[in-house]
């Protein structure tokens, strides 16, 4: 087991080699594996890139992202600026159904709103938005509303997807299916293992929303 020095040392390096990370802006704190990031950063690109490098870092079980997001300042945007470049910024990417989508800005916190055909083009929406200039953070609200599919089948394509992109870990996967609901928990041994297991059910036709209550076992 790695202890929470060595955890907290690593994480400070990959900080420090991410090129989209002001390290010096940073907070880290690590408590039996579970790491806290705090801070101040100017965009919420920074605040997502500093979360993903502590989660690369072998041996960390959990992140809790409480860096904060300041745009203020010279040049930044204003709400109204802001909601115009989210609607471009949706029309412009082709795989956004923009014309079934609303968004709000409070303060640089833009609110998605709307119904979409799949967990992809709600993550897409997210996507084309949150790396526009003076956004603070993104709620994504998007409702998905795909057609039925049967349950049997759901599990049969998540579990044969859980084979081709991470092998070692779907003998170890529960899969339950319920109105499209996708619940998959047991044991993974990385966050990139994670990711994959999520995304193999994430995009299959008919899944509406994937609930994540797998956990990491780097040691397993």
């Amino acid at each position: 087991m790695r202890s929470d020095v060595q955890i907290h040392r690593d994480v400070l390096r990959e900080l420090e080699a991410d090129p989209r990370v002001e390290q010096t802006d940073v907070g880290v704190e690590v408590d039996q594996g579970v790491v806290t990031l705090t801070g101040t950063v100017n965009s919420y690109t920074k605040r997502l890139a500093a979360q993903e490098a502590a989660r690369r870092v072998h041996g960390v079980l959990d992140v809790a992202n409480d860096i904060q997001v300041r745009t203020g300042g010279r040049g930044t945007p204003i709400d109204a600026e802001i909601a115009h470049a989210v609607r471009h910024a949706l029309e412009w990417d082709v795989e956004v159904p923009a014309e079934r989508i609303r968004s709000v800005v409070t303060n640089g916190v833009v609110a998605l709103e709307g119904k979409v055909d799949s967990p992809y083009h709600r993550d897409a929406a997210e996507r084309a938005v949150r790396h526009l200039k003076g956004v603070r953070g993104v709620v994504n609200q998007l409702l998905v509303s795909g057609p039925y599919v049967d349950a049997d089948d759901v599990r049969r394509e998540v579990q044969a997807a859980l084979e081709r992109r991470a092998d070692r870990a779907a003998q170890h996967i529960q899969i339950t299916v319920h109105d499209g609901v996708v619940t998959l928990a047991g044991p993974v041994h990385s966050w990139a293992e994670r990711e994959a297991v999520l995304g193999a059910a994430r995009y299959l036709p008919g899944v509406r929303e994937v609930e994540d209550r797998l956990h990491l076992d780097w040691y397993g």
